[in-house]
């Protein structure tokens, strides 16, 4: 099983590799088989990747908006017309089962280039009548944006910092995670096959170092990373010395408040689309889920029967809906949290261990997990855990409900679930929380900005939002009488 791209970086439109960089290895998480090596970017290929995508922002700075629209919109429809091979891809690289790659990954991408492509045109300024005279505004790029993603949703991700970038006139220097290096590649191909101008789209390999080195580069004019706080913390510090924009799209402990007169079936499905869903390896997830006291045991008992269902085996299986972890340093670390959540006192309703998969010894799995009684104090309740384990509190006021959501240092998401309309409008508005749902829980369309509170990040993806952080205003003022001065 071999998914090895014919070289490590794509820079100025082209494949390239670097013999001095580090050694990377892409492993399929099902079975630790290594399914492509590559090299890590030294410092000279960083710069190669910088001073070709400022070559490349010369001339697709200068391409008309429309023009602009159109290379996305084509780009989009080819992510759609290789939806699958694109998806295999991801799920070799990351662990998550084809049926969630599918629907979630390159689709999402396609849909988010569609977006920005159809956006583009529109980007104009404005005429301010002041009279005599009058002043007006444009919108311009901010030239070469360094972008940095992660390894839970690799292609969704570089598309969703790609296209409001591109759509801009901006172009990139994209680092995929060193976990999940692959699809990247693919979606430079696609770009230039779509009419992108060699330079404006650039991929390069490497550990946190090469991050670091984008993000200090003094051609660089802007900053996007998903990842950690820690890793956020230490780019917005760096970037600041040469003020850079920067967006951070950071970690989170999200709350998912469910009332006693919430829909049960529906309340226990979003929670386990909020928990389970790739394995539990999603920034938003609702991992603390506060569920009101009268509705506790009944919510227990069916997200036990329905956990029970669930399909461990192959990702490229499309009937599996629960793949492994990414890497052994993550299985190891929700391992870790598992004992923590035991030995601190939490009942185990189900899982809580390793998951043997028939035919998949060497798999990273985790079995579905869900705490009960879990109180505020407890390790898994305070700190992000990334897999698949679920912290149900329980609570007897609405009052009481907002004020231990809000008690934590992240502020990516919360959703509730209630038949009253009336108090779920309430609470989502008492939540300290930028991304929020209502009866449903992690739908991200295209069309919604995305973005945290607090040190959840800084910023916004998705949406016209967004178009806000790839681009600055210009203002002129136009006079159309004459000069006075004092002397």
């Amino acid at each position: 099983m071999r998914a090895q791209p014919s070289a490590s970086h794509f820079i100025g439109g082209a494949y390239f590799d670097d013999t001095d960089g580090p050694h990377l290895e892409s492993r399929y998480p099902a079975t630790g088989e290594v399914i492509a090596a590559l090299n890590g970017a030294s410092d000279a290929t960083v710069n190669a990747a910088v001073a070709a995508a400022r070559t490349g922002f010369k001339v697709w700075s200068a391409t008309p908006a429309a023009e602009r629209g159109r290379v996305l919109r084509r780009a989009a429809d080819l992510l759609r017309a290789r939806n699958r091979e694109l998806s295999v891809l991801e799920t070799l690289d990351t662990g998550k089962p084809l049926q969630e790659t599918l629907v979630a990954d390159a689709a999402s991408g396609a849909d988010c280039l569609e977006y920005f492509g159809g956006l583009a045109a529109t980007l104009t300024g404005e005429h301010i009548d002041l009279g005599g005279s009058f002043a007006y505004t444009k919108r311009e790029p901010l030239g070469v944006v360094a972008a940095i993603g992660a390894w839970n949703y690799p292609i969704q991700i570089a598309c969703w910092k790609a296209a409001p970038a591109l759509a801009c006139g901006n172009a990139m220097v994209f680092k995929p995670s060193e976990l999940t290096p692959l699809s990247a590649l693919k979606l430079a191909e696609i770009f230039k096959e779509a009419g992108l101008p060699d330079g404006v789209f650039n991929v390069v390999q490497g550990f946190g170092e090469t991050g670091a080195r984008l993000v200090s580069h003094p051609d660089v004019a802007k900053v996007s990373l998903t990842g950690s706080v820690p890793t956020g913390t230490r780019v917005a510090e760096t970037a600041a010395h040469t003020l850079k924009h920067v967006t951070l799209e950071l970690g989170g402990k999200s709350p998912l408040i469910i009332f006693d007169d919430a829909d049960l079936e529906n309340a226990v499905s979003a929670a386990i689309n909020a928990n389970f869903y790739s394995s539990g390896q999603v920034c938003s997830n609702g991992t603390r889920v506060f569920v009101q006291k009268g509705l506790k045991e009944r919510f227990l008992q069916r997200l036990a029967e329905r956990t029970a269902k669930a399909r461990a085996g192959d990702p490229l299986d499309e009937t599996v809906d629960t793949g492994p972890l990414v890497s052994t340093g993550q299985f190891d670390k929700v391992m870790g949290y598992l004992e923590a959540g035991r030995s601190e006192g939490a009942r185990l309703v189900c899982g809580g261990g390793r998951l043997d998969v028939p035919g998949l010894p060497d798999g990273l799995f985790v079995a579905p997990t869900v705490f009960a009684d879990v109180a505020d104090h407890m390790t898994i309740a305070r700190e992000e855990i990334f897999g698949p384990v679920m912290c149900v509190l329980d609570f007897d006021s609405e009052e009481e409900a907002v004020a231990r959501a809000n008690a934590t240092e992240f502020g990516l998401a919360a959703g509730v679930f209630t038949r009253d309309i009336s108090r779920a409008h309430r609470v989502i508005g008492a939540l300290h929380a930028g991304t929020c749902w209502i009866n449903t829980y992690n739908l991200t369309p295209i069309e919604m900005p995305f973005g945290g509170y607090k040190k959840s990040g800084i910023g916004r993806e998705n949406g016209h939002a967004a178009i806000e952080h790839y681009s600055q205003i210009k203002s002129v003022y136009v006079e159309m009488g004459d000069v006075e001065s004092a002397y």
